[in-house]
């Protein structure tokens, strides 16, 4: 059985008699670069082959011409649109609507004794479906016969194979031992990701590589940075707060005591739709649950020297969300004003620096602190997420700043 093949818009488009018109919709369903010219009795093959002057184009050749109707068209000086009535080729996209409209390639014609052939002006890409086109009948005079089929030959360059560079470039929280209400992970990508499935690429297991049954808070809206490179991983809260059906019923995601891995498959595409370089496993112990604010006073502040870029350091007794933590702690002077720099996280999330722009001068800063900066289990300045529900609502104000003042010297 012959497969149909789709209508060529070109001969379409071009067509000047009924004949013509039978001739493009026979050339639809005869072998795509093999028809015969009955008048002439010779076969015209299209080809589509590498330029043996330069390897990386690819020209089309037309054999099978008849040599006198060569010498004819090589004195003929033939216009643009004149070539593109003869042998034209297009790009195809796959749709049908647009197919019908598609202009001819740009490119040189070029005729030898034996071969007609055309040099597109720029390199095929791969995975583009291109189609030539050679009509006979409108070579100069007619030669070749009026009834002639068009002639067509379909070609694509094969897609390189998908190169896998993204990797897990890290995992937040880092450190080895974890609480037992731990809120949330942040996974980061050396380059952006894709949306979608993410539940098909990240999973909880305990030491004996059990999958643990729904650990996260599975939402319709991935929570991706703008950039496409972190993703927030929340845990289900249900399984954290004390009090409430799924922890009663099912139990804590996470126990302490336990070793777990989070591992994250290669299967998960970047943006350019490739697979990750390599899986990645974080393997952490859990230690007990924190129910304990945050507590700016417990902070070591380390102040810089004056008329130095020296960092700022301040170390934490817990852990602190990482983002949070790179994010919304800011540096002032006397009056108020914020001080430009450079911020880094250290090891474990236990430490946090600042660089400034600027040489350091001497005199009386601020380092002001969000009451809503969290630990690893989300709990806040002055509030614990775990609250117990049968407390009065907080109504506090989250614009609050807490301020360690630190002076230069």
């Amino acid at each position: 059985m012959i497969r149909q093949r789709r209508i060529i818009p070109s001969f379409l488009g071009q067509a000047r008699s009924l004949t013509e018109i039978l001739a493009a919709v026979l050339s639809i369903v005869l072998p795509p670069h093999l028809i015969a010219a009955p008048s002439t009795g010779q076969t015209v093959q299209v080809l589509w082959r590498s330029d043996p002057s330069d390897t990386n184009k690819t020209v089309v050749d037309v054999i099978g011409i008849p040599p006198n109707s060569l010498q004819i068209l090589n004195r003929t000086n033939l216009s643009e649109a004149q070539w593109q009535t003869v042998l034209w080729a297009v790009a195809e996209t796959g749709v049908l609507a647009t197919d019908l409209n598609l202009p001819p390639m740009a490119g040189n014609y070029r005729v030898s004794e034996r071969i007609l052939t055309f040099v597109p002006a720029f390199p095929l890409e791969p995975g583009v479906n291109y189609r030539a086109t050679f009509r006979a009948a409108a070579l100069p005079g007619a030669i070749g016969g009026g009834g002639s089929l068009p002639v067509t030959a379909s070609h694509a360059l094969l897609r390189p194979p998908a190169k896998a560079t993204t990797i897990v470039s890290a995992i937040y929280p880092s450190a080895s031992v974890l609480p037992e209400n731990l809120l949330k992970f942040y996974i980061h990508f050396s380059a952006p990701m894709s949306r979608g499935h993410i539940y098909d690429n990240i999973h909880l297991k305990d030491a004996a590589g059990k999958p643990v049954e729904l650990p996260f808070l599975e939402i319709d809206e991935e929570l991706w940075s703008p950039n496409m490179t972190r993703l927030t991983l929340f845990l289900d809260p249900g399984r954290i707060k004390r009090g409430v059906r799924p922890l009663e019923e099912v139990g804590p995601s996470l126990e302490a005591g336990k070793t777990y891995s989070l591992e994250i498959t290669e299967g998960w595409k970047d943006s350019a739709g490739n697979p990750l370089r390599e899986p990645h496993t974080k393997t952490f112990k859990i230690g007990p649950a924190d129910r304990q604010p945050p507590d700016p006073a417990k902070w070591t502040v380390e102040s810089p020297s004056a008329t130095t870029r020296s960092a700022l350091k301040a170390i934490f007794p817990e852990p602190l969300d990482h983002a949070l933590t790179e994010r919304v702690l800011r540096v002032t002077d006397h009056c108020g004003n914020q001080i430009s720099g450079k911020v880094s996280v250290g090891a474990e999330e236990l430490s946090w620096s600042f660089i400034p722009d600027d040489t350091w001068k001497r005199g009386e800063y601020e380092l002001e602190i969000p009451v809503t900066i969290e630990d690893l289990a989300g709990n806040n300045i002055g509030k614990v997420f775990d609250v117990d529900l049968t407390d009065p609502i907080d109504h506090r104000d989250t614009n609050k700043i807490c301020t360690i003042h630190f002076t230069t010297k």
